[in-house]
């Protein structure tokens, strides 16, 4: 059943009024693949325009924070922690972001961290494009939550 519909079809903000507020976590990830040269230019941190993770990290967690303005009928959710992560992947060419999204409330943090690895992918795409147009980001999901009526989920 998709939630974001009433019995009529039409969009609407769920209510999670009557929902017990519970402990919330969601991990994110994803990663953007990029030439060799560009990623040697993210790990020496000598890049043009500053330190591409530092600024990527802090831009995910903005997002995180900005997620219910972004996306229609997500609720505003008072975050209680943001973590953005990097982890560079030498043989893939590539950097894998992760994100994680912590509340204590009535509805979940998934979108938050998605929002995150989303927006840490894309700092680090317009950071580094004047080098390399053709970096290619993908693979972003969620790995897990926890808390909310509907438990524990866990990426297999």
């Amino acid at each position: 059943m998709l939630t974001h519909f009433n019995q009529t079809g039409d969009a609407h903000m769920v209510d999670v009024g009557t929902k017990t507020p519970s402990t919330r976590i969601a991990v994110a990830t994803g990663q953007i693949t990029m030439l060799q040269n560009t990623l040697d230019l993210i790990i020496a941190g000598n890049h043009k325009k500053g330190d591409v993770l530092g600024i990527a990290r802090i831009a995910g967690i903005m997002a995180a924070k900005q997620t219910s303005s972004l996306i229609p009928l997500c609720h505003p959710i008072n975050l209680t922690n943001v973590t953005v992560d990097f982890e560079i992947l030498l043989e893939q060419c590539s950097v894998r972001c992760n994100a994680k999204a912590q509340t204590i409330g009535q509805t979940g943090v998934e979108m938050e961290a998605l929002t995150a690895v989303q927006i840490s992918l894309l700092t680090i795409y317009d950071m580094c494009k004047a080098v390399d147009r053709g970096m290619v980001m993908g693979d972003v999901k969620l790995l897990e939550k926890s808390g909310g009526k509907s438990g524990d989920w866990k990426i297999i």
